[in-house]
């Protein structure tokens, strides 16, 4: 089973990949895969990290960083995600849930992720992953697939998904 959490910037996409993740963890299912978040200081939004599931973290991008590329005002640091997202996707299999948080912008502009990205959906692998509603041809081609179901996340109803999906995820079958 793969699902795909599709929503606006700010819509729950995030924390609800991060409450599944800690539901599938408390029932013993191995996570693979990265969560990202904010980088705040004093209130205000200065970048965005990435984080593999088993603790190591990196910047993925900042207002500081020269990129290229740049994603509004964000420089993105693409080596660092390659050395930290593309070996957690490499690494999803058997009895895994790959969880990926995100696929959007800062992160498909690396050709090394999306080619890793595209090599775990061929695989058996049960995958969660939130995507952007802006239009990209791996995230379009995702989409359409017919093994992969598509949720659309907003604030009026993110509250409902993370036990339904982390229940769907612990009782798949990939035989």
């Amino acid at each position: 089973m793969r699902f795909l959490l599709e929503g606006r910037p700010g819509s729950g996409k995030s924390t609800i990949a991060r409450h599944v993740a800690d539901r599938l963890r408390d029932d013993g299912i191995a996570i693979s895969g990265f969560v990202t978040e904010e980088i705040r200081e004093r209130g205000r939004r200065l970048g965005f990290s990435i984080e593999r599931f088993g603790g190591e973290r990196a910047v993925l991008a900042r207002v500081d960083l020269p990129g290229p590329p740049r994603v509004g005002r964000y420089g993105v640091d693409l080596e660092a995600l390659e050395r930290f997202a593309v070996p957690a996707l490499k690494e999803a299999g058997g009895p895994d849930v790959a969880i990926i948080d995100e696929l959007g912008k800062m992160e498909l502009a690396s050709g090394a992720f999306r080619d890793a990205v595209s090599a775990l959906f061929d695989r058996p692998v049960r995958v969660l992953a939130t995507v952007q509603t802006s239009a990209h041809p791996l995230t379009d081609a995702l989409k359409r697939r017919a093994d992969i179901e598509t949720f659309r996340v907003t604030t009026a109803n993110r509250d409902e998904f993370p036990q339904l999906l982390a229940a769907r995820l612990a009782s798949t079958d990939l035989d």
